[in-house]
């Protein structure tokens, strides 16, 4: 085993052990389909492969919105592992600002210094693919749930042009969640293969919808 494959190896079990109670939009599987997902998408790409890897296994090793709000804990978190194994202070950097940008609600915010790589670009698209589909309609209700939220209000309209802290606050039901988020995510793809990915995935959902809709006003 190379010394990459070993880091790589050490990072699936740290993620796995750290996620076991995860909800299930944000546990182990979710991170296993964004890595796969990233690879994918890097055998297009000029990327450093490792980098790849490792910022989408660690990308939700500490989400904000399980840790009461706190956008540092992931960085700190994986850069805490990664200093663990190691790994160069560069790279540790550059992963750090993969889990602080690679979020739409990073995407939301006014102003700033923003970070770009092509392996963020990668991560993102990865991440996005897992956000909207069949998976991603699946992940939206489960955390809806989880949060206990109405599926749906119709005296409620989807807040669009939404800022981060707006967004950030939201109690809005479920559905509201497509059209403030998984529905813009096609357009927000960086590579050539996740736009192509990412179209069959939205196609699936606005027919979701209008199956939904057709339901909901008893019209099946």
């Amino acid at each position: 085993m190379t010394s990459a494959e070993l880091l790589i190896n050490n990072t699936l079990q740290f993620v796995k052990i750290t996620l076991a109670d995860a909800e299930g939009g944000h546990d182990w599987f979710h991170i296993e389909r964004v890595w796969n997902n990233s690879k994918l998408i890097a055998a297009s790409e000029n990327v450093n492969l490792l980098v790849v890897e490792l910022g989408a296994l660690l990308h939700d090793i500490a989400d904000a919105k399980f840790n009461d709000g706190d956008e540092h804990i992931g960085p700190k978190k994986a850069r805490i592992f990664l200093e663990s194994q190691q790994v160069d202070d560069s790279m540790i950097t550059h992963i750090e600002n993969i889990i602080k940008y690679i979020s739409f609600k990073s995407g939301l915010e006014v102003g700033g210094v923003k970070f770009t790589s092509k392996e963020l670009e990668v991560v993102q698209d990865a991440d996005r693919l897992d956000a909207i589909g069949a998976i991603g309609i699946a992940r939206a209700f489960n955390y809806g749930g989880f949060k206990n939220r109405t599926l749906y209000n119709p005296n409620i309209a989807p807040q669009l042009n939404i800022d981060k802290e707006t967004y950030k606050n939201s109690q809005a039901p479920t559905i509201n969640h497509f059209y403030e988020k998984l529905l813009l995510l096609k357009d927000k793809m960086n590579t050539e293969t996740g736009k192509k990915l990412a179209q069959k995935r939205h196609e699936f959902m606005v027919r979701y919808l209008d199956q939904f809709f057709e339901e909901w006003n008893g019209k099946l």
